[in-house]
């Protein structure tokens, strides 16, 4: 295995830049997610990392090389694609052990690397099939076969998951995170699914715009985030909003009318900032009975319950801001209803209006 690292690392398309001064550290043996919307770069960052593409400027290391000019098949890592890319002729087995016959290995290699291969990812029964004759889960393990058999230093998975039904993506995402944890190899995981960023990441890089944002563990990024992008990407459902301004008495009005005493850890950064936001996570929020004993509380009108079993998510707004809060299962509210909704003061984030900084929080202070 292997570390990753990126110097200032640009990358344009003629006149479109899409990566911009990109520096990022990857340790051995880490498990890195790189997760944002659509067009933000992060498969961009991927291919230059594998090689597929050139880097415009910067530096790139694989261990203590620089690979700007080294070709994909010198790095010593290994590619795992959305659609599985497997040759629907072969066998299973022949697909997990076709590199190894290009280079060369004898029959007896191929076999016992394929064996062990498909005793970790539990293909045994299944050698002798062609890919028309699996499963999308089945395929998407022959295709991680075929990189494990490699043993390479580096893994770079492009979002592997993304044509897998919702109970399969959950059952891969435990069995790459246990393969990857077994394995101890360096690891690349893009994806533009939050979930599966928080769960199976060692630490996640954040992307918009050609930039990473934020990079830390997802304990981090989720408790505190540098900015408002940060903190309603991670988070389901995302954080609620209102704007605010400065009162009297070392208060917040916020738009909804209520106010809010500023916490002393605030109060320097609300001095400085005449364009506030706060931020509030939905599991903060507390409904009914609960929140008239909050700092700050209002009335609402229910517009939607979202019944997930063991919770539910509930719609609301306040000062025509779409609200979401959460509620433990059974408890008796419904579409149409007026509930009380309050918050503590220790669970506001607080940003710059204008340019979306996190200024305080009562973790970060």
């Amino acid at each position: 295995m292997s570390s990753i690292k990126c110097k200032k690392i640009n990358k344009s398309f003629g006149d479109i830049q899409v990566l911009n001064d990109i520096d990022l550290d990857i340790n051995m043996g880490e498990f890195i997610v790189f997760v944002g919307p659509s067009g933000c770069g992060k498969t961009t960052l991927l291919r230059l990392i594998s090689g597929l593409e050139d880097i415009s400027s910067g530096d790139l290391f694989i261990g203590d090389t620089r690979v700007n000019d080294v070709s994909p098949k010198h790095r010593d890592i290994a590619m795992v694609f959305q659609n599985y890319a497997i040759y629907p002729h072969m066998s299973v087995a022949e697909n997990i052990s076709f590199g190894m016959k290009v280079r060369g290995n004898s029959k007896a290699e191929r076999k016992a690397a394929v064996d062990e291969v498909a005793a970790i990812l539990g293909l045994e029964h299944l050698l002798d099939r062609k890919p028309k004759q699996l499963s999308g889960g089945q395929r998407q393990r022959v295709a991680m076969g075929r990189a494990i058999v490699r043993r390479p230093s580096v893994f770079l998975m492009d979002e592997p998951l993304s044509n897998l039904d919702a109970k399969l993506r959950n059952q891969m995402r435990v069995e790459i995170k246990n393969l990857q944890r077994r394995l101890q190899t360096t690891t690349i995981y893009v994806t533009h699914d939050q979930v599966e960023a928080m769960t199976l990441a060692d630490k996640i890089a954040i992307m918009k715009d050609g930039e990473i944002l934020q990079f830390g563990t997802p304990d981090e990024l989720y408790s505190r985030p540098t900015n408002k992008f940060v903190a309603s990407f991670l988070g389901t459902p995302q954080m609620n909003f209102l704007k605010a301004e400065p009162a009297a008495k070392g208060k917040l009005l916020l738009e909804n009318g209520c106010t809010l005493k500023i916490p002393p850890a605030y109060k320097s950064a609300v001095e400085n900032l005449d364009n506030i936001e706060i931020g509030i996570r939905p599991e903060s929020l507390r409904i009914g009975k609960q929140a008239k004993s909050s700092t700050v509380n209002w009335q609402s009108t229910v517009d939607l319950c979202e019944a997930l079993g063991s919770e539910t998510i509930v719609h609301f707004e306040t000062a025509e801001q779409a609200f979401q809060g959460k509620i433990s299962r059974g408890a008796d509210i419904s579409e149409g209803d007026m509930i009380n909704v309050g918050f503590d003061a220790a669970d506001v984030y607080l940003f710059c209006g204008s340019t979306g900084e996190c200024v305080g929080h009562a973790l970060n202070g």
